[in-house]
């Protein structure tokens, strides 16, 4: 088994160049800002390879070393084999292609991000462009893309949704951060969806 860890504003084509210059069968996959909990290695070692194609993980989001209750973040598939899988492109970041069977670990990854809030705010300005450009594209909408095609529904709804659906206003001021931060995501791909729109005004 391999392990791929992602640079810092990596490109899709760069993940799959890491996955065909592995040796191994399995790979696991990581971004910069994971870390694996306790038991995480030990469940690794009891998987049945046979079962699926690849295992997804969820997660524990840390906001300055403390763990949250609850956040936004999906499960991501981050065990795969190499000779059944490819990443493909999905707005800002990269999914992965899978086109057998999948299974659910059970042991969480802490995604721990501590990036200054000025290269927070330089990082989601590209990723709040990329993904206007994937929602103005798409011809089928899921619900949340209905939500966040409105410019004005989508921050309003992540605000409140992840204060008190996911409970983060129970974690005092580390929620309270994390609901900013995620509501300020949504606030900037209104603003980048606006610009789009006005622009073709002109």
């Amino acid at each position: 088994m391999r392990f791929l860890v992602r640079p810092f504003d990596d490109h899709t084509t760069q993940w799959n160049f890491g996955v065909d210059a592995s040796t191994t069968n399995w790979l696991l996959s990581l971004d910069c800002d994971y870390v694996l909990c306790s038991g995480f290695e030990e469940e690794l070692s009891k998987l049945d390879e046979n079962a699926c194609d690849a295992f997804f993980a969820s997660f524990r989001y840390l906001i300055f070393g403390k763990p949250l209750r609850a956040c936004l973040y999906p499960p991501r598939a981050v065990l795969f084999r190499k000779d059944r899988c490819r990443y493909v492109p999905d707005g800002h970041t990269q999914i992965l292609s899978i086109p057998g069977t999948t299974a659910h670990l059970t042991t969480k990854i802490d995604h721990d991000d501590r990036k200054p809030l000025s290269r927070w705010f330089s990082s989601q300005d590209k990723y709040a462009k990329l993904e206007a450009e994937k929602l103005t594209a798409l011809t089928q909408l899921s619900l949340q893309d209905r939500i966040r095609r409105t410019m004005v529904l989508g921050p309003i709804v992540v605000f409140l949704y992840t204060l008190l659906a996911r409970r983060t206003v129970l974690d005092g001021p580390h929620g309270w951060f994390y609901a900013f931060q995620r509501t300020l995501a949504e606030i900037m791909l209104s603003l980048r969806l606006l610009e789009k729109k006005i622009g073709k005004t002109l």
